[in-house]
């Protein structure tokens, strides 16, 4: 298993550009098996969830083609739906989480599915209710069977209803939207996620020649239509990376340009950045990060501690929390990190604390970050990568630590970022990947 050895205390100087986005590189190739005709996506990025996918959709008989570095051609003339039975789906499938939004396209072509329990971070219970009450909603019939640990779907009568969603699932509306899109008659969703990720999705089946009104609300409503054509689709940069970028900036006191950023559809995430202290400077499409000596952690208006919370769009998301709590760790301040989301997220920060940060764990859901205002930098340590955000975000701090850092596991990190080291080297960062 791979590592990374970081050389840390040093500033970097440069530019970045964001790879695409990951999120909704998952919902889109899925959706590519809601026609026979040819759909080409760029910007694709090139790791290890992603391209874990590509390969099953290959398995299931999609045929691709890799046009560029980025851009491929995905033409599901003909799905082998038998194929989702097999011991060798079941294993990749379970291993990615991104594996259960195939589900609905699936649903919605072929009136049948069988899926194992996704895989993916683990970062506490992440239930499925959602995808599975919205197919229900729309006449699925589902059961499953822990003798083999499958879910098995019956929806060969997909009927159009309103529903009101549990929750604000990005995946789960991912994964409705796309069985309602050939389902017969009218859809409405009601406390639909309306992320970035899924007004690309939506924009995207539009041009495909489905007919979604509401995109960018948390009501959508979805005629069914008899079938959809091919078209031609570009990926969002990602806005995690972004604002890791942004995080890595202020942490090393470095100057970064991060480049083709969609300020647009970045919502609060500069704003939140800008409450830690950090000064940051929209320039077009771009975000400059000047060098900065120190930063400081803003108050609320009557002068209490601030809390920086996830929540659904337009909130904050919760895959940039623990990016932001390391970037407290060496502002002057005192912040509340609250990770509503997901309950073991926040449990790597044991690592910043053999770091030297001064960090209380409240629960599994708040920490409260004591900032050093630099007078104490971190201290490189050996450590692990528990997930993919996690695994960044003890990046950023290794990178700005003095000393030397060993990051373990780095494979959780390869699942979400691409090629990390080598963009990091090109900025002025020490960093080694080794065996």
């Amino acid at each position: 298993m791979s590592s990374f050895k970081i050389r840390g205390g040093k500033s970097l100087k440069g530019e970045i550009i964001p790879q695409g986005a990951k999120n909704e590189a998952l919902q889109i190739i899925c959706a590519t098996l809601l026609t026979t005709d040819s759909v080409t996506i760029s910007n694709i990025p090139n790791i290890l969830d992603v391209n874990k996918l590509i390969e099953l959709l290959k398995d299931l008989g999609s045929k691709v083609e890799k046009l560029s570095k980025d851009t491929y051609r995905f033409t599901a003339s003909s799905v082998n739906v038998d194929y989702l039975t097999t011991t060798e789906y079941r294993q990749k499938a379970a291993a990615l989480r991104g594996s259960i939004m195939l589900l609905g396209p699936i649903l919605a072509r072929y009136g049948k599915a069988n899926i194992p329990k996704p895989g993916g971070d683990k970062i506490g219970r992440r239930r499925l209710d959602t995808h599975f009450l919205g197919f229900q909603n729309l006449g699925a019939k589902f059961n499953y069977n822990p003798d083999d640990n499958l879910y098995h779907i019956d929806a060969s009568q997909l009927r159009g209803c309103y529903m009101l969603l549990d929750e604000a699932s990005v995946t789960g509306t991912a994964n409705i939207i796309m069985a309602a899109v050939l389902a017969k008659g009218k859809t409405t969703i009601y406390n639909a996620a309306c992320e970035p990720y899924i007004q690309q999705l939506c924009q995207m089946l539009n041009r495909m020649g489905a007919k979604i009104t509401g995109i960018g609300s948390n009501l959508l409503n979805i005629e069914g239509v008899g079938k959809l054509g091919g078209t031609e689709h570009r990926l969002l940069p990602d806005m995690i990376e972004i604002g890791s970028f942004i995080g890595l900036a202020a942490m090393t006191q470095s100057e970064i340009t991060v480049k083709d950023c969609r300020v647009d559809m970045l919502g609060i995430i500069p704003e939140t950045f800008k409450r830690l202290g950090i000064k940051l400077e929209v320039k077009g499409d771009d975000i400059y990060v000047p060098s900065q000596d120190a930063y400081e952690i803003d108050t609320f208006i009557d002068g209490s501690i601030l809390t920086i919370a996830d929540a659904p769009w337009p909130g904050l998301t919760p895959d940039l929390l623990s990016v932001i709590l390391v970037v407290a760790t060496q502002a002057k301040g005192t912040v509340l990190v609250h990770q509503k989301m997901f309950e073991s997220r926040l449990f790597f920060v044991d690592k910043l604390i053999d770091m030297g940060a001064q960090i209380i764990l409240c629960d599994p859901h708040r920490a409260t970050i004591i900032g050093l205002d630099r007078k104490q930098p971190l201290r490189g340590i050996t450590m692990s990568s528990p997930d993919i955000r996690a695994g960044v975000a003890l990046l950023i701090a290794a990178l700005s630590a003095q000393g030397e850092s060993t990051i373990s596991n780095i494979d959780q990190i390869d699942r979400g970022y691409q090629n990390i080291e080598g963009r990091l080297k090109k900025l002025g960062a020490e960093i080694e990947r080794v065996s």
